[in-house]
């Protein structure tokens, strides 16, 4: 299968979760940097970004590095997800998600996915997880 560009990720994306407000910004060997548009709706008392926003930010991360490897591959499915909260993120800012892929094997990838305020170097929240990829 060919591996898709920054442009057909983006519009897999689009037509397939148009509740998400995550875009990929660029495709590496193994690699991926999404971007997460933070509104009204991805805020939580106190003026931070939501856990569940960090969360999508780092799925989608892990799935578009893992389509970015396989290509696309609508059925591969998150099968785990852990992220540790490391600081408060600017909740005026977008939250920017890099993975790197840790493994891509015949039925599992596992990567690791770190989360930042836009604008800052120090990550706000990590992640790991493992997507199944059905048989090709």
């Amino acid at each position: 299968m060919d591996k898709p560009t920054v442009e057909e990720l983006n519009a897999f994306f689009c037509r397939e979760f148009t509740q998400v407000k995550v875009s990929v910004e660029a495709l590496g060997e193994g690699t991926a940097r999404v971007r997460h548009s933070i509104g009204i709706h991805e805020l939580r008392p106190g003026g931070t970004v939501s856990g569940p926003a960090m969360m999508t930010t780092a799925d989608v991360a892990l799935y578009a590095a893992i389509l970015g490897s396989i290509g696309i591959v609508p059925l591969a499915v998150t099968t785990n997800l852990n992220i540790n909260f490391l600081r408060k993120p600017a909740a005026g800012r977008d939250i920017i998600g890099e993975c790197t892929l840790l493994k891509v094997g015949k039925t599992l990838a596992i990567g690791d996915v770190f989360i930042y305020s836009e604008g800052s170097s120090d990550p706000v929240a990590h992640a790991t997880g493992t997507y199944a990829i059905p048989r090709r």
